[in-house]
């Protein structure tokens, strides 16, 4: 069993920072992309970044220069540092995860946390 985990969500102003973590445990043997989305009230999910095994990256323009995604695959664990945030990026934050374990690859995804950015 394969869960993620997303901390360090939180109430900041605007302008301030925080960093997300998103740790995976179970039996994996590799994960592959791993992708942060989000989503607002009253508003559809949305990617706001993304990092392959590899360490390629993609983000979403709104975030593009104020947000880092990282990973530590030795710990099985992704960040994403957030700086410079504007009451726009109030929502909930949910990692998403195409892990391999117990020989089958399966999408997984985190409960969430809620990142509130005050005006």
């Amino acid at each position: 069993q394969v869960q993620l985990v997303e901390s360090g969500g939180g109430l900041v102003q605007a302008g301030g920072s925080l960093r997300l973590s998103c740790a995976a445990s179970g039996s994996i043997s590799r994960i592959n992309r791993v992708a942060w989305h989000r989503q607002a009230p009253g508003k559809q999910r949305e990617l706001v970044a993304a990092i392959t095994s590899g360490g390629s990256t993609n983000y979403v323009d709104s975030v593009k220069g104020r947000f880092t995604i990282s990973r530590d695959n030795a710990k099985n664990v992704v960040f994403l540092e957030m700086n410079s945030l504007q009451p726009e990026d109030t929502a909930v934050y949910y990692c998403n995860a195409a892990v391999m374990a117990s020989g089958w690859g399966k999408d997984y995804w985190g409960q969430g946390t809620q990142v509130t950015v005050s005006s």
